[in-house]
């Protein structure tokens, strides 16, 4: 970590520049001779970045951050509160710590925190910032987290880690052995020094997958900013036998939403074709699978089996999005434009054979407006286009 970036007048430049051409301000070199452009560069890039991920840092004077790919991985302010409020106790232990956000949310419910982060440089940047942040129950250890707990005696409240993928592994689809740590195959020491562990794991993961390679899977939770799934956490208690709690959350500006259902739980959706009311699921819940739960819990019929989109005569608070249905029609180029006069419309897909972009150059409609066009099939194979007004 290189001090010198904390220089009063070195901070006044970046905060100066962070709506600045990036591009430009390196052309024009270094104003400051004890530090390089890059290395400004490099703050003002990550600062920029956390105006709206992470608020507090962004906000506290002489916060050093590091690279960008650090910012880019690191929780959010809100998931990261959000798996605060799932733990409590005297000790809790971060393996894998990062830019340090969570164990920072850790330590307001846990009375003592350890940051274990295997890169010195982003320890020292962690460790600093710490103390601008005024937090004085976080200890920062530089290491690989599965080390320290092999070489330590103690025992915590907590073990929690957050896996990435390795270097060596190609494509978006991967298991949880593919990451680093290794949990599955560390489980065992996990489970020597803590009966409870939380783990944050990559949206792209699969479920199923993760459950199979873990044990003691009590709760799952599917957490979302804005229709947006940016976690899976994986809570895992020694020995625990119980059918599996799943949770889903979607954070809105104004609102949250929350469905919660319990896996392999039999349940079974009725069908109907479409009703007075439109209904389409957040996409934490898409995510969770939760097609028959949301059916049965809610009251809602579904459309298909496939479809995913859920209908009734009655409007309620739905965990999604909410339409009116004005028309109904068979998939028709000629009866669409005469409804869609404007030629703007919103348009999703739900168990369709043709993607929005072809639907869009067959029909001409462009992007926009203040109808919803929902090309789908229906219960009984038809492919259908619902007209909608958005609740």
């Amino acid at each position: 970590m290189n001090t010198t970036i904390l220089n009063k007048e070195i901070q006044q430049f970046i905060n100066a520049n962070l709506k600045s051409d990036i591009t430009k301000l390196i052309l024009k070199g270094s104003p400051f001779d004890e530090i390089s452009i890059q290395e400004i560069a490099e703050q003002i890039i990550s600062k920029s970045k956390c105006e709206s991920k992470l608020p507090t840092w962004f906000k506290t004077a002489n916060i050093c951050f590091p690279n960008k790919l650090n910012i880019e991985q690191t929780s959010s302010e809100i998931t990261a509160n959000y798996k605060a409020n799932l733990v409590s106790g005297n000790s809790l232990i971060d393996i894998t710590g990062g830019f340090g956000v969570d164990a920072y949310y850790f330590s307001q419910n846990v009375k003592n925190v350890i940051h274990c982060e295997i890169n010195e440089g982003l320890s020292q940047i962690v460790t600093h910032n710490f103390e601008q942040l005024k937090t004085k129950n976080i200890e920062t250890i530089v290491g690989d987290g599965l080390e320290y707990l092999e070489k330590t005696m103690s025992k915590f409240d907590w073990i929690y880690s957050d896996p990435s993928r390795r270097n060596d592994v190609k494509g978006k689809v991967f298991l949880l052995e593919d990451c680093l740590p290794n949990i599955p195959e560390n489980l065992d020491l996990l489970f020597k020094k803590s009966n409870t562990i939380l783990l944050k794991i990559s949206p792209i993961l699969d479920i199923t997958s993760a459950i199979n390679e873990l044990k003691f899977v009590k709760e799952i939770h599917i957490v979302a900013i804005e229709n947006e799934v940016k976690e899976l956490l994986f809570i895992l208690e020694k020995n625990y036998n119980q059918q599996t709690d799943i949770k889903t959350i979607n954070f809105k500006k104004t609102s949250i939403q929350k469905f919660n259902f319990k896996l392999y739980s039999e349940v079974t959706a009725t069908y109907s074709e479409p009703k007075k009311y439109l209904f389409e699921p957040n996409a934490a819940i898409l995510k969770s699978g939760a097609f028959q739960q949301i059916s049965t819990k809610l009251n809602v019929d579904k459309l298909h089996q496939h479809s995913h989109l859920y209908t009734s005569e009655n409007l309620i608070d739905f965990p999604g999005r909410s339409f009116e249905i004005k028309h109904i029609i068979s998939y028709n180029k000629k009866e669409l434009t005469k409804l869609i006069p404007s030629k703007k419309a919103n348009i999703t897909t739900r168990n369709f054979p043709e993607t929005v972009a072809q639907i869009r150059k067959k029909t001409q409609l462009i992007d926009g407006g203040d109808q919803y066009l929902f090309f789908t099939t229906d219960i009984t194979n038809n492919h259908i286009v619902i007209i909608c007004k958005k609740i």
